[in-house]
């Protein structure tokens, strides 16, 4: 930003003096100055434990464990039940996430020590809370996967309806498929002994 002062005779409608000076001084200027702050309280709802070490443990996500570690400033995240595409995905668009909004370092995000696991250091400020910026950013990644998370719920509970309660196309009765006196391919009957 370039800050120029036009200097102005009093009494004299023009901006230029008689000798044709014009007196412009440029400074140039490096910062914000804030005038009207439109702060606002920022809620959010996580399901989250304490360990005894301090760290939060958030088991919010379907597939993911996320791990905040206070003292060490480590955000880790762990598969649920079973290592999957899924898992991996969760993980990746989580650290992606919190990469692009300055949270994390971006040449920290690794795999954990524990199979299945990722892990990012969070970065230092001096302005703000770092942990209390991590949380934030979780829960907006949390409030972004929302939509993709109950798609795919309602997609799985439609599944299992399917399967559990099928229409007259995809059902049979019970006494439909005829019973066969020998099934597969191991015969029971007519075996030569040793």
């Amino acid at each position: 930003m370039v800050k120029i002062n036009v200097v102005k005779q009093d009494g004299v409608d023009t901006i230029a003096p008689s000798d044709g000076n014009v007196g412009i001084e440029i400074k140039p200027t490096v910062g914000i100055k804030i005038t009207q702050s439109n702060l606002q309280d920022y809620v959010f709802e996580l399901t989250a434990r304490e360990s005894l070490n301090g760290d939060l443990l958030i088991y919010d996500h379907k597939d993911i464990d996320i791990v905040l570690m206070q003292e060490k400033k480590k955000i880790v995240a762990f598969a649920k039940d079973m290592l999957t595409d899924n898992v991996y995905g969760a993980e990746a668009r989580l650290f992606e996430h919190l990469r692009k909004h300055g949270i994390v370092a971006y040449d920290s995000i690794q795999g954990g020590n524990i199979y299945g696991s990722m892990e990012a250091q969070i970065l230092d400020s001096k302005k703000y809370d770092s942990v209390k910026s991590a949380l934030v950013q979780i829960a907006e990644w949390f409030r972004e996967e929302k939509p993709m998370m109950d798609s795919l719920e309602t997609y799985d509970e439609k599944m299992d309806d399917a399967y559990l309660n099928p229409d007259e196309e995809h059902a049979t009765e019970l006494g439909e498929v005829p019973h066969e006196e020998e099934k597969g391919s191991i015969l029971t009957k007519n075996l030569f002994a040793p």
